[in-house]
């Protein structure tokens, strides 16, 4: 899986313990933003829909239902995609 903060390609078994952390940045590993139920346009940010509400992503949790993420998410986001895709959704027309 990717570190979501570095993007570093981290090794990890089936499960990623409550206290891994990258060994790029030190960041936790076991956070939701790592998570392949991370989903930023579903309830709560999370597809699992009996997972407990996290209310910060980026912060090492407890969660059961973490498994690793299989696409990197390096960096903050494509925030800049994102809102010219919603300024084109939302142009007015005419």
């Amino acid at each position: 899986m990717n570190c979501w903060h570095c993007g570093r390609i981290v090794e990890v078994g089936e499960r990623v313990g409550f206290r891994d952390h990258c060994p790029g940045c030190d960041r936790p590993l076991h956070v939701c933003r790592n998570c392949g139920f991370y989903d930023p346009t579903f309830n709560n940010q999370c597809r699992e829909p009996m997972a407990e509400r996290v209310v910060d992503k980026e912060r090492a949790n407890f969660c059961e239902y973490f498994v690793p993420g299989r696409e990197g998410r390096a960096g903050a986001s494509s925030g800049s995609a994102d809102r010219a895709a919603l300024e084109n959704l939302f142009k007015k027309k005419g």
